[in-house]
């Protein structure tokens, strides 16, 4: 399995406000980012697996909405994030 307990726990240190802390944008966010590069590389090397296309084109969509919410909210913590994951926008 490519994303472990123990790897989750990792993104939601070191990018929301503890290991448990799996509500936050932030670090619901960064989970995303991670998946997403995964099955971003996971489709450079099987282009037809069109299930999988579509779960990521589901994920980008999650990912843009709660980064639209955070820029609503809190535009400091939408910076802050962007820049920590290397996101263009």
């Amino acid at each position: 399995m490519y994303l472990e307990a123990s790897k989750k726990q990792e993104i939601f240190a070191q990018y929301g406000q503890g290991t448990t802390d799996t509500g936050s944008a932030e670090s619901q966010i960064a989970l995303f980012t991670y998946r997403i590069a995964h099955l971003t590389e996971h489709m450079k090397q099987n282009r037809k697996d069109h299930s999988t296309e579509r779960a990521l084109t589901g994920l980008v969509g999650k990912r843009r909405a709660l980064l639209n919410y955070l820029k609503r909210r809190d535009i400091n913590r939408y910076r802050a994030i962007i820049k920590a994951l290397g996101l263009r926008k």
